[in-house]
């Protein structure tokens, strides 16, 4: 069984890196036309040190691949939407900048 929150759009059946889950769930309630988020595989890395950082970085099949940066870590994930760049940009910036 799939473990979804947000409205069933945010999967979170495998770990999410710190900070960045009420992030996405802020996306997710802020945006409608994102019809899912699925974070992937965490890796560590030196540079994510501080407030979290999102870069979107390739376009799939279905919306974008971003990367998250925060806690030492980098996480994949996936946005399943049919947003321009541009308006994932924006809706990713006010995601990050709203308090929890």
């Amino acid at each position: 069984m799939r473990l979804r929150t947000a409205e069933g759009k945010l999967k979170i059946e495998h770990s999410i890196i710190e900070g960045l889950r009420p992030a996405l769930e802020r996306l997710l309630r802020h945006n409608p036309e994102i019809k899912s988020v699925i974070p992937g595989v965490i890796r560590p890395v030196r540079d994510a040190r501080g407030a979290i950082r999102i870069r979107i970085t390739t376009p799939t099949q279905t919306g974008w691949k971003v990367i998250a940066f925060a806690a030492g870590a980098r996480q994949e994930v996936f946005v399943n939407t049919g947003l321009t760049r541009e308006q994932l940009e924006a809706a990713l910036a006010s995601a990050l900048g709203e308090s929890a």
